[in-house]
Protein backbone atom coordinates (compact mmCIF):
# COMPACT_ATOMS: atom_id res chain seq x y z
CA UNK A 1 0.00 0.00 0.00
CA UNK A 2 2.92 2.30 -0.53
CA UNK A 3 1.97 5.62 -2.01
CA UNK A 4 -1.37 6.00 -0.20
CA UNK A 5 -2.20 9.53 0.87
CA UNK A 6 -3.11 10.90 4.29
CA UNK A 7 -6.79 11.59 3.69
CA UNK A 8 -7.75 10.53 7.22
CA UNK A 9 -5.18 12.38 9.29
CA UNK A 10 -6.83 13.30 12.58
CA UNK A 11 -9.86 11.07 11.94
CA UNK A 12 -11.12 8.22 14.11
CA UNK A 13 -12.39 5.04 12.45
CA UNK A 14 -14.22 2.14 14.12
CA UNK A 15 -14.28 -1.11 12.13
CA UNK A 16 -16.14 -4.17 13.42
CA UNK A 17 -14.93 -7.73 12.75
CA UNK A 18 -11.57 -6.26 11.85
CA UNK A 19 -8.87 -8.63 13.10
CA UNK A 20 -8.59 -10.56 9.83
CA UNK A 21 -9.84 -10.67 6.25
CA UNK A 22 -11.69 -7.74 4.74
CA UNK A 23 -12.17 -5.97 8.07
CA UNK A 24 -8.47 -6.03 8.87
CA UNK A 25 -7.59 -4.75 5.39
CA UNK A 26 -10.03 -1.87 5.87
CA UNK A 27 -8.58 -0.94 9.26
CA UNK A 28 -5.06 -1.15 7.85
CA UNK A 29 -5.86 1.04 4.86
CA UNK A 30 -7.59 3.72 6.93
CA UNK A 31 -4.73 3.63 9.44
CA UNK A 32 -2.04 3.93 6.78
CA UNK A 33 -3.87 7.01 5.51
CA UNK A 34 -3.60 8.60 8.95
CA UNK A 35 -6.70 7.50 10.86
CA UNK A 36 -6.66 6.32 14.44
CA UNK A 37 -8.41 2.97 14.11
CA UNK A 38 -10.43 0.90 16.56
CA UNK A 39 -10.41 -2.81 15.73
CA UNK A 40 -12.62 -5.46 17.24
CA UNK A 41 -13.69 -9.08 17.07
CA UNK A 42 -15.14 -11.66 19.43
CA UNK A 43 -11.83 -13.14 20.57
CA UNK A 44 -9.40 -11.12 22.69
CA UNK A 45 -6.43 -13.06 21.31
CA UNK A 46 -7.32 -12.07 17.75
CA UNK A 47 -7.72 -8.45 18.83
CA UNK A 48 -4.29 -8.41 20.43
CA UNK A 49 -2.65 -9.95 17.37
CA UNK A 50 -4.30 -7.43 15.03
CA UNK A 51 -3.27 -4.51 17.24
CA UNK A 52 0.32 -5.72 17.22
CA UNK A 53 0.39 -6.00 13.42
CA UNK A 54 -1.10 -2.54 12.91
CA UNK A 55 1.16 -0.85 15.47
CA UNK A 56 4.15 -2.41 13.71
CA UNK A 57 3.13 -0.35 10.68
CA UNK A 58 3.01 2.87 12.66
CA UNK A 59 -0.77 2.96 12.99
CA UNK A 60 -2.45 4.42 16.07
CA UNK A 61 -4.82 1.65 17.09
CA UNK A 62 -7.14 0.65 19.92
CA UNK A 63 -8.34 -2.95 20.18
CA UNK A 64 -11.59 -3.96 21.89
CA UNK A 65 -13.11 -7.43 22.09
CA UNK A 66 -16.69 -7.12 20.90
CA UNK A 67 -19.41 -9.53 19.82
CA UNK A 68 -21.70 -7.25 17.84
CA UNK A 69 -24.80 -9.12 19.01
CA UNK A 70 -24.05 -8.20 22.63
CA UNK A 71 -25.58 -4.91 23.74
CA UNK A 72 -23.02 -4.50 26.51
CA UNK A 73 -20.01 -5.26 24.32
CA UNK A 74 -21.24 -3.00 21.51
CA UNK A 75 -21.68 -0.10 23.91
CA UNK A 76 -18.31 -0.86 25.48
CA UNK A 77 -16.71 -0.63 22.02
CA UNK A 78 -18.23 2.79 21.39
CA UNK A 79 -17.55 4.09 24.91
CA UNK A 80 -13.89 3.06 24.91
CA UNK A 81 -13.48 4.73 21.52
CA UNK A 82 -15.02 7.96 22.79
CA UNK A 83 -13.03 7.84 26.01
CA UNK A 84 -9.75 7.61 24.11
CA UNK A 85 -10.40 9.69 21.01
CA UNK A 86 -13.38 11.92 21.84
CA UNK A 87 -15.62 10.91 18.95
CA UNK A 88 -16.05 8.93 15.73
CA UNK A 89 -15.57 10.10 12.16
CA UNK A 90 -15.84 6.79 10.29
CA UNK A 91 -17.92 3.76 11.27
CA UNK A 92 -17.57 0.54 9.27
CA UNK A 93 -20.05 -2.25 10.01
CA UNK A 94 -18.37 -5.39 8.70
CA UNK A 95 -19.43 -8.22 11.02
CA UNK A 96 -21.42 -11.04 9.41
CA UNK A 97 -22.36 -14.66 9.89
CA UNK A 98 -23.35 -17.42 7.48
CA UNK A 99 -24.15 -20.47 9.62
CA UNK A 100 -26.17 -22.45 7.07
CA UNK A 101 -26.07 -23.83 3.54
CA UNK A 102 -29.70 -24.96 3.70
CA UNK A 103 -32.42 -23.77 1.33
CA UNK A 104 -34.50 -20.99 2.87
CA UNK A 105 -37.49 -23.29 3.39
CA UNK A 106 -35.31 -25.56 5.54
CA UNK A 107 -33.44 -23.02 7.68
CA UNK A 108 -34.22 -23.60 11.37
CA UNK A 109 -35.62 -20.66 13.30
CA UNK A 110 -32.59 -20.31 15.62
CA UNK A 111 -30.35 -19.99 12.55
CA UNK A 112 -32.69 -17.39 11.06
CA UNK A 113 -32.44 -15.50 14.34
CA UNK A 114 -28.62 -15.57 14.24
CA UNK A 115 -28.51 -14.37 10.63
CA UNK A 116 -30.84 -11.49 11.46
CA UNK A 117 -29.07 -10.65 14.73
CA UNK A 118 -25.55 -10.47 13.31
CA UNK A 119 -26.08 -9.38 9.71
CA UNK A 120 -28.84 -6.80 10.07
CA UNK A 121 -29.94 -5.98 13.60
CA UNK A 122 -26.40 -5.53 14.95
CA UNK A 123 -25.66 -2.95 12.27
CA UNK A 124 -28.78 -0.98 13.18
CA UNK A 125 -27.98 -1.09 16.89
CA UNK A 126 -24.33 -0.19 16.29
CA UNK A 127 -25.42 2.93 14.45
CA UNK A 128 -27.84 3.76 17.26
CA UNK A 129 -25.06 3.40 19.82
CA UNK A 130 -22.62 5.50 17.81
CA UNK A 131 -24.98 8.19 16.51
CA UNK A 132 -24.52 10.67 19.36
CA UNK A 133 -20.73 10.47 19.00
CA UNK A 134 -20.44 10.95 15.23
CA UNK A 135 -18.65 14.08 14.07
CA UNK A 136 -19.88 16.58 11.53
CA UNK A 137 -19.18 15.27 8.02
CA UNK A 138 -18.91 11.71 9.31
CA UNK A 139 -19.26 8.59 7.23
CA UNK A 140 -20.91 5.22 7.85
CA UNK A 141 -20.03 2.33 5.56
CA UNK A 142 -21.90 -0.96 5.69
CA UNK A 143 -20.40 -4.10 4.19
CA UNK A 144 -22.98 -6.06 2.21
CA UNK A 145 -22.22 -8.65 -0.49
CA UNK A 146 -22.68 -9.47 -4.16
CA UNK A 147 -25.05 -12.11 -2.75
CA UNK A 148 -27.44 -9.26 -1.96
CA UNK A 149 -28.25 -9.07 -5.68
CA UNK A 150 -28.24 -12.74 -6.64
CA UNK A 151 -27.96 -15.15 -3.71
CA UNK A 152 -26.12 -18.39 -4.43
CA UNK A 153 -28.11 -21.51 -3.54
CA UNK A 154 -25.73 -22.40 -0.72
CA UNK A 155 -25.97 -18.93 0.85
CA UNK A 156 -29.53 -17.92 0.03
CA UNK A 157 -30.67 -16.65 3.43
CA UNK A 158 -27.32 -14.94 3.97
CA UNK A 159 -27.94 -13.15 0.67
CA UNK A 160 -31.38 -12.04 1.81
CA UNK A 161 -29.92 -10.43 4.94
CA UNK A 162 -27.37 -8.68 2.77
CA UNK A 163 -30.17 -7.40 0.52
CA UNK A 164 -31.77 -5.89 3.61
CA UNK A 165 -28.62 -3.83 4.15
CA UNK A 166 -29.12 -2.11 0.79
CA UNK A 167 -32.49 -0.82 1.98
CA UNK A 168 -31.05 0.07 5.37
CA UNK A 169 -28.41 2.17 3.63
CA UNK A 170 -31.07 4.18 1.76
CA UNK A 171 -33.13 4.72 4.90
CA UNK A 172 -30.20 5.71 7.11
CA UNK A 173 -28.78 8.04 4.48
CA UNK A 174 -32.08 9.96 4.45
CA UNK A 175 -32.33 10.04 8.24
CA UNK A 176 -28.74 11.07 8.92
CA UNK A 177 -28.27 13.68 6.20
CA UNK A 178 -26.70 16.15 5.87
CA UNK A 179 -24.10 15.59 8.60
CA UNK A 180 -23.46 11.88 8.07
CA UNK A 181 -23.12 10.06 4.76
CA UNK A 182 -24.18 6.40 4.66
CA UNK A 183 -23.02 4.06 1.92
CA UNK A 184 -22.46 0.37 1.34
CA UNK A 185 -19.75 -1.73 -0.27
CA UNK A 186 -20.89 -5.02 -1.80
CA UNK A 187 -17.83 -7.26 -2.16
CA UNK A 188 -17.65 -10.05 -4.67
CA UNK A 189 -15.98 -13.35 -3.85
CA UNK A 190 -12.88 -12.79 -1.74
CA UNK A 191 -10.87 -15.73 -0.36
CA UNK A 192 -10.75 -15.13 3.39
CA UNK A 193 -11.22 -17.31 6.47
CA UNK A 194 -14.93 -16.40 6.30
CA UNK A 195 -15.09 -17.62 2.68
CA UNK A 196 -12.50 -20.37 2.82
CA UNK A 197 -14.57 -22.51 0.44
CA UNK A 198 -13.07 -20.37 -2.32
CA UNK A 199 -9.65 -21.84 -1.74
CA UNK A 200 -10.68 -25.30 -0.54
CA UNK A 201 -12.46 -26.20 -3.77
CA UNK A 202 -10.52 -25.52 -6.97
CA UNK A 203 -13.57 -26.17 -9.17
CA UNK A 204 -15.63 -23.59 -7.29
CA UNK A 205 -12.77 -21.09 -7.45
CA UNK A 206 -12.33 -21.57 -11.20
CA UNK A 207 -16.06 -21.34 -11.84
CA UNK A 208 -16.35 -18.00 -10.04
CA UNK A 209 -13.26 -16.59 -11.73
CA UNK A 210 -14.70 -17.49 -15.13
CA UNK A 211 -17.93 -15.64 -14.32
CA UNK A 212 -16.15 -12.40 -13.48
CA UNK A 213 -15.25 -9.99 -16.26
CA UNK A 214 -11.77 -9.52 -14.80
CA UNK A 215 -11.00 -13.22 -14.53
CA UNK A 216 -10.01 -13.30 -10.86
CA UNK A 217 -11.30 -13.39 -7.33
CA UNK A 218 -11.34 -10.22 -5.29
CA UNK A 219 -8.65 -9.20 -2.82
CA UNK A 220 -9.15 -7.79 0.64
CA UNK A 221 -7.24 -4.71 -0.50
CA UNK A 222 -9.78 -4.17 -3.30
CA UNK A 223 -12.49 -3.86 -0.67
CA UNK A 224 -10.37 -1.65 1.57
CA UNK A 225 -9.74 0.73 -1.32
CA UNK A 226 -13.47 1.05 -1.97
CA UNK A 227 -14.20 1.76 1.69
CA UNK A 228 -11.40 4.32 1.86
CA UNK A 229 -12.86 6.11 -1.14
CA UNK A 230 -16.39 6.24 0.30
CA UNK A 231 -15.08 7.37 3.70
CA UNK A 232 -13.00 10.17 2.20
CA UNK A 233 -13.84 13.69 1.07
CA UNK A 234 -13.40 12.40 -2.49
CA UNK A 235 -16.89 10.91 -2.01
CA UNK A 236 -18.34 13.96 -0.25
CA UNK A 237 -21.34 14.09 -2.62
CA UNK A 238 -22.16 10.38 -2.40
CA UNK A 239 -24.67 9.00 0.08
CA UNK A 240 -27.31 6.27 0.08
CA UNK A 241 -25.41 4.30 -2.54
CA UNK A 242 -23.99 0.80 -2.88
CA UNK A 243 -20.61 0.37 -4.54
CA UNK A 244 -20.29 -3.14 -5.98
CA UNK A 245 -16.69 -4.39 -6.00
CA UNK A 246 -17.09 -7.76 -7.67
CA UNK A 247 -15.00 -7.88 -10.82
CA UNK A 248 -18.01 -7.37 -13.07
CA UNK A 249 -20.35 -10.04 -11.66
CA UNK A 250 -24.02 -9.16 -12.34
CA UNK A 251 -25.19 -6.85 -9.59
CA UNK A 252 -28.54 -5.25 -10.24
CA UNK A 253 -31.92 -6.35 -8.94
Amino acid sequence: MEGTGRRFQGKVAVVTASTQGIGFAIAERLGLEGASVVVSSRRQKNVEEAVEKLRAKGIDVLGVACHVSSREQRRDLIQKTVNKYGGIDILVSNAAANPTVNPIVEVPEPVLDKLWEVNVKATILLVQDAAAHLSQESSIIIISSIAAYSPEASMAMYGVTKTALLGLTKALAAEMAPNTRVNTVAPGFVPTHFADFLVRNEDVKNSIEERTLLGRLGKTTDMASAVAFLASSDASYITGETLVVAGGLPSRL
